[in-house]
């Protein structure tokens, strides 16, 4: 198998791929026959520079064609992609350097700062820059003949119990999408399919471009912040079919903005987190769609969705996908089969394999209902779901720690009405030091500094001491469920 060939170099050569909207007011469409050109010369590039089979090339750019032309130019020689958030910080990009040991990184220039930071070992191409394009010279480019366990992809998961890890995903994850394209994102030939997620996410890659273009659908890129009037511009303009957005995005939306006709939607899909009942209502007031919320993980990709066609189920994240073995044990979401996940991660990165033959315990809790539609009650762990962002509160303490004034702190979650929920710091001072609103300032910048700025505590409070297990943990339970420590 090889999704460069099978996909891309086979599609009708006119038909649009890509609708670029670049932050400089630029637009361009993009043909497959394009992206199939570009895609090979940016594979000869990374040839050029020594990437090979099974090489890792990290990414570092925005929803731009450069990051999708790269990800195809990977999948076409069997090199590996890493691809990373904008919001990374040099830290954050240190620990995929030394976990994942790239042959190479593509890099957007205003990504630059960070990058030299970070210290990579190996060769960085800066865009823009046309060497991205004609370094391979003539090169000739064969599509290679990859197993499904080859590795094609890897993500980090958000460092629940430590620091992220690399999970390897393999070939057979770029096919694999068809599954949800076709019963949750619901992408038709010729539609026009927006999805939001920054580039970096697991979610990005897969349905920015992949379950577009296996539904023979074209893709929108937009490289620029969110801005909810924006939004809903591009939508009418662009004539965009289905939308995929966070649900903290839709709750913007629905509470600061009028949504206008948009005669051209057909699909609204949400993942990331529950979303709210009312959120749901006001779209379907202005827009008669109902927005379909789904459900997935990193190891995992795509295992549940409202399905295309049935009425939503507020508050739910939908049925299994089908095929998909499912099933609560104990109040935890369980796939009971790993095998019928078409998009199962195939191991760790630099490490264990993935458990195929064991049952894979989402550490998700859910409720299920007498016709098997699922809802999503908390993590048995502590991570933290901030407008559709996994957050992994080790991350955070360790940014806050680095900071001289701080001898401990204590990250979890806290109710909010727009994201879901924010970043909530308990902080123990070190000696010298008084707490202040001053102070709690300094710390979230700090926070900002040492770590991706979506991280950063919202709430900064003060304690004496933190609550502790008898063996010397974090007892996070207890300041989950108390107002004040301080």
């Amino acid at each position: 198998m090889n999704f460069a060939l099978d996909v891309i170099d086979t599609a009708p050569a006119d038909r649009v791929a890509l609708v670029e909207l670049s932050r400089d007011g630029r637009r361009k469409e993009w043909s497959f026959a394009e992206v199939s050109e570009r895609s090979v010369a940016v594979a000869a590039t990374l040839i050029g520079q020594g990437v090979g089979r099974g090489d890792v090339v990290m990414t570092v750019v925005g929803n731009r064609p450069e990051w999708v032309l790269t990800m195809i130019a990977c999948f076409r020689i069997g090199a590996v992609a890493l691809p990373c958030n904008e919001q990374l910080r040099a830290r954050d990009i240190s620990i995929r350097l030394d976990a994942a040991d790239p042959k190479l990184i593509v890099a957007d220039e205003r990504n630059r700062t960070e990058l030299e930071e970070a210290r990579p070992e190996c060769p960085v191409l800066l865009i823009p820059d046309d060497t991205l394009y004609t370094d391979g010279g003539e090169r000739a480019v064969e599509a290679a003949e990859l197993s499904p366990h080859e590795p094609s992809l890897i993500t980090f998961t958000s460092g629940t119990t430590g620091e992220p890890k690399g999970i390897v995903h393999g070939q057979r994850y770029l096919p694999g999408q068809r599954l949800q394209a076709e019963h949750w994102l619901a992408a038709k030939r010729g539609d026009l399919v927006w999805c939001t997620a920054a580039s970096g996410w697991s979610k990005s890659a897969r349905n920015v471009f992949l379950a577009p273009w296996l539904r023979g659908a074209a893709a929108l890129l937009h490289d620029a912040r969110f801005d909810p009037g924006e939004r809903l511009e591009i939508l009418q303009r662009e004539r965009v079919s289905v939308l995929c957005m966070a649900p903290t995005e839709y709750r913007v939306i629905a509470k600061r903005t009028d949504i206008p006709p948009l005669p051209a939607l057909r699909e609204l899909v949400a993942a990331g987190e529950a979303l709210n009942p009312e959120v749901i209502r006001a779209f379907r007031a202005a827009t008669g769609i109902e927005i379909r919320d789904g459900y997935g993980q990193t190891e995992t990709g795509q295992l549940t969705g409202n399905p295309a066609g049935r009425p939503v189920r507020p508050g739910s994240m939908g049925l299994p996908l089908p095929g998909v073995g499912l099933a609560v044990d104990d109040g935890e979401l369980v796939l009971e089969d790993p095998g019928t996940d078409p998009t199962f991660f195939v191991g760790h990165l630099g490490g264990q394999p993935a458990p195929e033959s064991a049952r894979w315990r989402t550490g998700d809790r859910v409720v299920q209902d007498d016709e098997g539609y699922l809802y999503f009650e908390g993590r048995t762990d502590d991570v933290i779901i901030s407008a559709g962002y996994r957050i992994g509160p080790f991350e955070v303490e360790s940014a806050l720690v680095s900071h001289p004034a701080v001898s401990e702190a204590a990250v979890v979650g806290a109710p909010d009405e727009e994201r879901g929920a924010v970043v909530r710091a308990v902080v123990v001072l070190r000696d010298g030091y008084e707490p202040s609103e001053a102070l709690a300032q300094t710390l979230q910048e700090h926070a900002k500094r040492q770590t991706a700025p979506y991280k950063y505590p919202r709430i900064v409070e003060f304690a004496s001491e933190l609550p502790k297990t008898a063996s010397g943990k974090v007892r996070r339970a207890v300041i989950r469920s108390t107002a004040t420590l301080s």
